[in-house]
């Protein structure tokens, strides 16, 4: 059974949720690719801002593990915020120094 399986039921699609986020995080270059695409093409209503952050995790066990801690330290840091996008970049920098990795991001709206 994939990973994917035991986490969710089926496949899910960002484009078909009407639901509004504070942030939203992909983990792959095409999906980040394709959430920007769809928001920035959708009819700006509220411009309610949105923050999309990208963190490549490879299919295996072991990278999804990384890439589920990377996530969860990032959304406890935002949580702890006064202002998420200011803090994103700070966040995101500390992260890169202490993972190595970098991250697409930007900001949206509704």
């Amino acid at each position: 059974m994939p990973i994917n399986e035991r986490i969710k039921p089926g496949p899910e699609r960002f484009q078909e949720c009407p639901d509004p986020f504070d942030i939203i995080f992909t983990c792959g270059q095409r999906a980040y690719n394709r959430v920007v695409a769809d928001l920035c093409a959708r009819d700006q209503e509220t411009w309610q801002p949105v923050l999309v952050v990208n963190v490549d995790i490879d299919d295996t066990l072991e990278a999804a593990s990384l890439g589920a801690s990377i996530i969860c330290e990032l959304c406890q840091g935002l949580q702890q915020a006064d202002d998420t996008q200011s803090r994103l970049a700070e966040l995101l920098q500390a992260t890169k120094e202490k993972t190595g990795r970098s991250f697409l991001h930007t900001v949206c709206f509704y």
